[in-house]
């Protein structure tokens, strides 16, 4: 097999994941084991949920990696502090995430969260950040209630277009107490007209509004699909029966293969998933090998920038 590499993964740490968004979570599974009789409470589902998420350093990440052979996984840090309390800011996330880079050499590629909101001094940190730590791409979360196309992100897109570095975006549904309309993929037409060179990622997209973010992915240049969460989410019980309808569009030159890790650990762990996918009997049934590599790493190699891609 062709090394595999994971384009949407977290820490899986409280240390950056805010106390809401949590209780957010807890609050929705209480809900769907409710409606099917006596359920544990939101509040112990969301210690639950806080015990899973106690791997500060990503051993145990790596750990799966290795399991599931995978070789290099992109972590994704959004940037919450300005609409959810309790959140660590851009710099110290940032930080945080080098240390966790240099414990793992070669494991990991790492997105930093940004946000319009921070003005002129947010672009300062955001540069100086990718001078310090080496850092391989933008991560955006607009459910904390902003657009992709705004314009006070362009400053940010600058500095990627100017650096070859990738713009992740995330898209669809999220935590109960952020904004949705703000999540729709249609939003990043603008920016992705205005910044040619600039590769958006959008997240999710291959699980929900695939019919509009594929139309985008087809038609604009630099507008890639992620499938992160696949396994986890709650309206694709065969996921990989919708995984090969998606292969079959004729999109996979602009498919990323994502976990959306930690959320593997709820359907088995990385190794099942991975297995899945990739000897599986449904997910690529009828694809070509070649767009089947493409899918599983080829892609995401191609949107990072050249001086972040391992040797073959």
């Amino acid at each position: 097999m062709t090394a595999l590499y994971d384009g949407h993964c977290h820490v899986a740490s409280t240390r950056f994941i805010p106390g809401r968004f949590v209780e957010d979570v807890a609050g929705n599974v209480h809900q769907a084991l409710a409606a099917h009789g006596p359920a544990p409470s939101a509040g112990r589902i969301a210690q639950g949920y806080a015990g899973r998420h106690q791997d500060h350093l990503a051993d145990g990440l790596v750990a799966e990696m290795d399991a599931a052979g995978v070789r290099r996984a992109v972590l994704l840090v959004p940037d919450f502090a300005l609409r959810l309390p309790g959140s660590p800011p851009p710099q110290e996330t940032a930080r945080l995430h080098h240390g966790i880079r240099l414990r793992h050499p070669g494991r990991f590629w790492v997105y930093i969260g940004v946000d319009p909101r921070r003005g002129p001094e947010g672009v300062r940190d955001f540069e100086e950040q990718v001078e310090r730590y080496g850092l391989d791409g933008v991560k955006l979360y607009p459910p904390c209630g902003y657009s992709p196309s705004d314009p006070g992100l362009y400053p940010y897109y600058e500095i990627c277009a100017a650096r070859s570095l990738p713009v992740f975006v995330h898209t669809g549904p999220t935590a109960a107490s952020l904004d949705y309309e703000s999540a729709h993929p249609l939003l990043i037409d603008r920016a992705a007209r205005d910044f040619p060179t600039v590769p958006f990622v959008l997240g999710h997209a291959g699980l929900t509004h695939v019919e509009t973010a594929g139309y985008l992915a087809a038609y604009r240049p630099n507008v890639y699909l992620d499938i992160g969460g696949f396994a986890s989410t709650p309206t694709l019980r065969d996921w990989p029966d919708h995984l090969n309808r998606l292969f079959r569009l004729g999109l996979n030159h602009k498919i990323i293969f994502g976990t959306d890790w930690p959320l593997g650990r709820m359907a088995g762990g990385l190794k099942r998933l991975v297995d899945e996918v990739v000897h599986g009997p449904a997910v690529f049934a009828g694809v070509p090998r070649t767009e089947r590599d493409l899918v599983l790493g080829g892609n995401l190699l191609r949107v990072l920038a050249p001086a972040s891609r391992p040797a073959p």
